[in-house]
Parts: C-alpha cells; structure tokens; sequence
C-alpha cells in the first residue's frame, strides 16, 4: 500500500454510510410526505367545502406556509450539498422541512374534525 493509500485508508473505513438504509429512509419519508400532503388538501378542501372545521385564517396559511416552506427546504438543501453530501443526504435535507410542516398540519388539521355528522 503506498503511502497515498494508506493517507486514505482510515477515512473510508471510519464512517461507512449505509446507503441502501438511507435510500430506503428518503424513499418512506417521500411517501409520507405524499400522503400526508394529500390528507391535508383534502382536509383543506372539505374545510372550505364547509364540511371540516377550520380557522378563518387557514386560506392565507395555506399560501403562506408553501413559500416558507420552500424557502427552508431549498436552504436545507443547497446547505447539505455545499457539505459534500452524497445526493440522498441532500434530498433527505430537503424533505425534512416539508415533512415537519405536512405532519403539523395534518395532525392539527385531524384534530379539528368533520363539522356535521355523517349519519
């Protein structure tokens, strides 16, 4: 081994990312982000329906939060990638945000519950 190698050796047996985990990780988060957004539109949708309890307010939050939203995913993201992270990590930076955001409003959503009885 020539001395060049033996430099690179202990950096590539330190930290061996597991990638296939970390693959399949982002893949579960993309899903959820999925359902979770489609749980929350048709929640929105209903609650401008008047059929699902919701604030006054909620129309404007629904413009608001998207650029916000973004605004931190895309920082997240161009901040992983200026780390040197591999391109799973950078969408899983990415995605993080949204799914913090999706999760909060559908379980806030959720909460609130149909306005009138179905039966």
């Amino acid at each position: 081994m020539s001395p060049s190698e033996a430099a690179l050796a202990p950096s590539l047996s330190d930290d061996v990312p597991s990638i296939p985990h970390d693959v399949m990780k982002l893949g579960f988060d993309l899903m959820w982000l999925g359902a979770e957004s489609q749980a929350v539109i048709a929640m929105r949708l209903l609650g401008l329906g008047g059929i699902w309890h919701m604030e006054p307010d909620e129309p404007g939050l629904m413009m608001l939060e998207k650029s916000l939203g973004f605004a931190e995913a895309t920082g997240a993201a161009i901040t992983a990638a200026s780390l040197g992270a591999r391109f799973d990590q950078v969408l899983s930076a990415a995605v993080a945000p949204l799914r913090n955001r999706t999760a909060a409003n559908a379980r806030r959503l959720g909460q609130a519950g149909l306005r009138y009885s179905v039966i």
